[in-house]
């Protein structure tokens, strides 16, 4: 999960890493009362949407070249900048040209920068370590940086007995180039972040930039951090702060339903049991000359209504021509998924091709079922056969 830049601060603030003073606000009033709280002479007014690039962002239709974070030398200048921002489409590199409609903005205090830096800490899958990740070169264009001179990123794997000790944090902060006062703020800082990132349970905290001030202090200008969806549970605090307006209506409602639903671009539906059978399944469409539409995991433990909704949920997108259903069963019964399969078909008044690859527990009975249905369901035997199948069928029904 997600969350907006102004909660993440206010996490991590919680944790003692240092932040400037703001507030959020929905409209024009509300920015200009937030900076009449803050000192100033400066503000910077920031664009609140799930994705990067916001500052190197450009609105749809809008009236100036200017992106989704703004500098402010008034209030005045605060107003106009919300104004300007706020139910308006900010398109970024990360949005793709569709863009997020802002809703609402972050006023915050101005801060002199003497330098710009990058953190972040993350889980590394390949060692499975918490791994912090920094370089010198933090600020807009940390993607460059990281394509064309990947030397410039300093990656350190923080050893699970020890946790995240002072001697991780000098190594960090020496490697940054940072010196005298600056190397004990680090330390604090890490110490902080690390605190933060596994006591909330995040997969991400990512501070860019993190700059020294003309003072010589340590500052979290912008901040990110995502969660682990399983453990949302044990950090009800976490989950209230989700910001549904910010998700794909579709996986939203996937996700109330305990499925994994990630729409793509393609045209044949997948809904497979288990992440790992998901992935072969859309690399061997992808095999057979079509494209994925969706990658949807059902878990091993489906209901007959969770294939049911699965169903519908993939129904949803115009885009699908057609449906592969693979499933091999373990925990997850064949039977039962035959079940939501044919109860889901009948529902929607299926009118695409539908092929169904079943294996594993109760394989038999959940064959009996389908055979039984009456319904124009195509049998495939194994993983290549029903993809064969299922891309020659959308080619026959176009």
């Amino acid at each position: 999960m997600n969350i907006h830049e102004y909660q993440a601060k206010s996490l991590l603030k919680k944790f003692g890493v240092a932040v400037p003073d703001g507030g959020v606000a929905y409209t024009p009033d509300e920015a200009l009362d937030v900076a009449k709280s803050l000192p100033g002479p400066v503000w910077v007014v920031k664009s609140q949407i799930h994705a990067g690039g916001r500052g190197a962002g450009r609105f749809k239709g809008g009236v100036s070249d200017e992106g989704g974070v703004r500098l402010a030398k008034s209030h005045d200048e605060v107003k106009d900048h919300a104004a300007d921002m706020l139910n308006q489409v900010l398109v970024t590199k990360q949005t793709g040209n569709d863009g997020k409609e802002v809703k609402r903005v972050y006023i915050e205090d101005g801060c002199e920068i003497a330098r710009e830096l990058y953190l972040s800490i993350l889980l590394d899958r390949v060692t499975s370590r918490i791994t912090v990740m920094v370089s010198t070169e933090g600020g807009m264009d940390i993607e460059e940086v990281a394509e064309k001179t990947p030397e410039k990123i300093i990656k350190v794997a923080i050893d699970p007995v020890f946790g995240m000790e002072g001697f991780y944090a000098r190594q960090i902060a020496f490697g940054l180039g940072l010196e005298g006062k600056q190397v004990g703020l680090t330390v604090k800082l890490l110490m902080a972040m690390y605190k933060a990132f596994t006591d909330l349970d995040a997969s991400l905290v990512e501070v860019n930039p993190l700059v020294v001030t003309g003072d010589g202090d340590m500052i979290a200008l912008d901040a990110k951090m995502n969660f682990d969806d399983n453990a949302l549970y044990r950090h009800p605090e976490i989950a209230e702060m989700r910001d549904e307006d910010e998700e794909d209506p579709t996986e939203l409602e996937a996700s109330k339903h305990e499925l994994n639903y990630i729409k793509l671009d393609g045209s044949i539906g997948c809904m497979v049991n288990g992440a790992g059978l998901a992935m072969a399944t859309m690399d061997i469409i992808k095999l057979y000359g079509a494209e994925p539409a969706n990658f949807l995991d059902v878990g091993g433990g489906a209901t007959k209504e969770r294939v049911t909704t699965a169903f519908e949920i993939i129904l949803s997108d115009p885009n699908v021509e057609g449906i592969l259903v693979n499933i091999f069963g373990g925990i997850m019964r064949c039977d039962v998924i035959a079940e939501g399969v044919v109860a889901a078909a009948r529902e929607v008044s299926l009118q695409v091709p539908l092929v169904v690859r079943l294996e594993g527990t109760n394989v038999d009975l959940g064959k009996k079922i389908l055979d039984d249905s009456g319904l124009a369901i195509i049998a495939a035997d194994d993983l290549a056969d029903a993809a064969g199948k299922i891309v020659k069928a959308v080619k026959e029904a176009a």
